[in-house]
């Protein structure tokens, strides 16, 4: 038996209510019922009831709605925005046995993204395919009329729920990609069912940065000047969080080195550079340790140091395209590739391939990288071509890398890492060959342009320049 009888979304039109509303009717037993008390429509644009109530009806008695949802199997609820039916809003606030969602997005993202849903007609995303593109004008009158609607809700909600004494549950848009907050709803609802996975057919419609969003930029940037808080430059990530992935790293017997790889770097080279470094093979270091086991390294050896190696993204992703998509590693993602993304590569691994078609396949699959890392394809987001700032982040959850080292820096690095630890530096060996093509022979601007536009916060928060 849960703790409510109903429940009650409060968000706002672009904030991911769709989303958040398609992940709550994944659990069992839960129903959200849509925009139910929206002036215009009764649940959803095209519906005509909801639980027997038509518009008419509804809008005539909508307590007996309420009565209506509370009384259905399951715990049922709706979402509601500002501009929702106000008779059953103080109702609703006042009572606990109604539980509160909270949804907030910066105001400013949330703008943009309505001003580019008007425009287009485009108000949900299932197929990035059919995405629909334009740029928002802004208008710094509406924004802050827009602004002041949206605050002034919050401070309502926000004082009822005070002198009520209840507590909401607070989601905020990025955490829509977090399983962990989504469970965490599932037990505040008091329900006991539990998500195994996220929502996967809502796409995220607008990913690119806001700067890339808005015809007028400079305009709203100078508008919104004295208003730091919508933190305008930040370039968006909609990337799952990651775990720590403990079991991939690599730890020394006797030297107190811990290596962190990250996936599509050059995880070889330094392993082989590890196993040297205490006169053995990769082999003999110790791999697939539990989180147990990895404390009990650290607290055997003090003054340990742990390291993770960054490569160029460019290099990073070519290197995953030509020895996991072409290498025939991932043959189900080939496939979709082939014949879903049209990239102009073999059916099979070692098939007949030029190397323009290999610059065009690649260029593809940087395009594919961007979309995907933007949550708009329906494939997982692989560690192989995640973004380093994900991984990184991940690996902190358990223990932050002490050093950050860089590919093309690496021989140089590892050899002042040897000398901290009191080792001669072995040579650090080369790098297997890049095939059927090398990036040098097909990189260019535009390829420079397509890695830098998928791999964006990568390139921010490390200060990667152009390959070459």
């Amino acid at each position: 038996m849960t703790r409510f009888h109903s429940f009650i979304l409060l968000a706002e039109m672009r904030t991911g209510s769709n989303l958040l509303e398609a992940n709550l009717n994944a659990l069992e037993g839960v129903s959200c019922l849509g925009e139910v008390f929206n002036p215009a429509f009764i649940a959803y644009p095209n519906a005509e009831d909801c639980l027997g109530f038509d518009k008419a009806s509804r809008d005539a008695d909508p307590l007996a709605l309420l009565q209506a949802i509370r009384q259905a199997p399951g715990l049922n609820g709706f979402r509601f925005f500002h501009d929702h039916d106000q008779r059953v809003l103080d109702l609703l606030l006042t009572d606990p046995g109604c539980a509160k969602i909270v949804l907030t997005r910066n105001p400013a993202e949330s703008y943009v993204s309505w001003k580019i849903a008007q425009a287009t007609g485009q108000w949900k995303l299932t197929d990035v395919r059919r995405r629909k593109e334009t740029r928002a004008s802004f208008d710094a009158a509406e924004f802050e009329a827009h602004l002041e609607a949206l605050q002034g809700f919050q401070m309502r909600v926000m004082r009822s729920l005070q002198v009520t004494g209840q507590t909401a549950f607070y989601v905020d848009y990025d955490d829509l990609q977090s399983l962990e907050v989504m469970n965490g709803l599932a037990a505040f609802l008091g329900v006991e069912a539990r998500l195994e996975g996220l929502e996967q057919k809502l796409k995220v419609q607008n990913p690119e940065p806001l700067s890339e969003k808005v015809e007028n930029f400079a305009v709203m940037a100078e508008s919104l000047a004295r208003l730091d808080r919508f933190n305008l430059s930040r370039t968006p990530n909609f990337e799952p969080r990651r775990g720590p992935q403990v079991p991939s790293f690599a730890a020394c017997k006797e030297v107190p080195l811990l290596y962190m790889p990250v996936k599509g770097g050059p995880e070889r080279q330094v392993l082989q550079w590890l196993a040297a470094l205490e006169g053995g093979k990769p082999r003999d270091l110790q791999r697939k340790l539990s989180q147990k086991e990895l404390r009990q390294w650290l607290r055997a050896r003090p003054g340990h140091r742990s390291f993770t190696v960054l490569p160029h993204p460019v290099r990073r992703a070519h290197r995953v395209f030509c020895d996991k998509i072409l290498g025939g590693g991932f043959a189900e993602i080939r496939k979709v590739l082939r014949q879903r993304y049209k990239l102009p590569i073999p059916g099979t691994p070692g098939g007949a391939y030029s190397q323009e078609q290999h610059r065009e396949a690649f260029l593809g699959f940087l395009g594919f990288l961007k979309a995907n890392l933007a949550q708009q394809t329906g494939l997982r987001i692989d560690p192989h071509w995640a973004s380093q700032a994900a991984v990184l982040e991940g690996f902190s959850q358990f223990v932050t890398p002490d050093l950050v080292l860089r590919e093309d820096e690496l021989e140089a690095d590892l050899a002042h890492l040897a000398a901290r630890v009191g080792r001669a530096a072995p040579q650090l060996a080369e790098g297997p060959k890049e095939s059927p093509f090398e990036l040098a022979e097909i990189y260019d601007e535009e390829i420079e342009a397509a890695a830098a536009d998928a791999y964006a916060r990568d390139y921010l928060l490390f200060g990667f320049g152009p390959w070459r």
